[in-house]
């Protein structure tokens, strides 16, 4: 063989070689902003930015499940006018239909008119009656809502999605699809304290993920943590109580709604942190337990079969805060 050609060749190897390595070096990249009305950030390794393609995936994201836009497909959904649904939504629907099904009611997305009585932060909290409750109870229940092809059919036309206990969740799935999809293996998304990781951080280590105190503070400006998960793939989701709240005649009320009630939840669970495979999955169930309580929660735990692990936090009887912690979260509890 010629001696030029030779040389050709082993060059041409020794590039091919050498471009392999170039892209895995790549260096992190960082995407911030706000989706929801909540703030999200996004870090990743490449050798390019990719915050255009994180941006248009949002805007389809926030075009199906965003309950604030008007045009959105859940919005056609809850004013009865006629849309068929995409892949995004049928996604977070099935899952939530499984998630209600698995809590016997208790993790239901029809619950937003129950969450409107109320009020944002419980504002309406004087003007709740027994009365009011039980009329909207009528119209609200996981069975009352059902996907048939593309289009959604409801046994009331009154009846209301409201996919904020799972919707970012999943949002945080599609950005780690979009980014595995560019052949990223080292990333972490964050939506509203919604988090889904694979590979390492700029350390090189699993991320890194504080779970906080359940401290007081509606504020959100006291941020001690109580553990720390090291992630290298999964999704963690955390739900709490200490500061969604109001307080009235001395008793304090939680955030979650139970849907089985109308009322607010009372339960001694202080905060619920969910590992999972997906984030949608971990966001789900997070919110599901805390409105469970301890107990149930442990069992619906048990009968998923380690789909779910996790670490709550409940106020004992004398007050003090008590942690407990499925086995299989004991792996990822970080230990310097």
């Amino acid at each position: 063989m010629n001696k030029n050609i030779i040389e050709r060749i082993g060059a041409l190897l020794m590039i091919l070689a050498f471009l392999p390595a170039c892209a895995e070096k790549g260096e992190y990249y960082e995407d911030s902003g706000t989706i929801f009305k909540t703030i999200y950030h996004i870090k990743y390794k490449s050798p390019h930015s990719l915050s255009k393609e994180i941006q248009e995936e949002l805007l389809r994201f926030d075009a199906s499940m965003n309950p604030f836009n008007k045009e959105s497909i859940i919005a056609k959904v809850n004013n009865n006018q006629p849309v068929e649904v995409d892949e995004c939504f049928t996604t977070v629907f099935d899952k939530a239909m499984e998630v209600s099904a698995n809590t016997n009611g208790v993790f239901d997305i029809t619950c937003a008119p129950l969450i409107n009585l109320w009020g944002f932060g419980f504002a309406n909290s004087d003007q709740v009656t027994q009365t009011k409750i039980d009329s909207i109870k009528e119209f609200v229940g996981y069975r009352k809502i059902r996907l048939n092809g593309k289009k959604i059919e409801k046994d009331d036309p009154r009846v209301m999605l409201n996919c904020s206990a799972i919707a970012k969740g999943y949002a945080s799935d599609v950005i780690g699809n979009l980014l595995e999809r560019h052949g990223i293996e080292n990333y972490m998304v964050e939506i509203g304290g919604e988090v889904k990781m694979k590979g390492h951080n700029p350390k090189g280590e699993c991320w890194r993920i504080g779970v906080n105190k359940p401290i007081d503070d509606q504020s959100g400006s006291i941020n001690e943590i109580e553990e720390v998960l090291a992630v290298c793939d999964g999704a963690v989701a955390t739900s709490g109580n200490y500061r969604n709240f109001y307080v009235k005649n001395g008793k304090k009320y939680a955030h979650t709604i139970d849907p089985r009630t109308g009322y607010p939840s009372e339960q001694s669970l202080l905060s619920v942190t969910i590992v999972a495979a997906n984030c949608m999955t971990a966001d789900a169930y997070a919110t599901a337990f805390m409105a469970l309580g301890l107990d149930e929660a442990k069992k619906v735990a048990e009968k998923l079969n380690g789909e779910v692990e996790y670490l709550m936090i409940y106020a004992a009887p004398d007050g003090h805060h008590e942690i407990i912690k499925s086995l299989g979260i004991e792996k990822y509890i970080f230990k310097p």
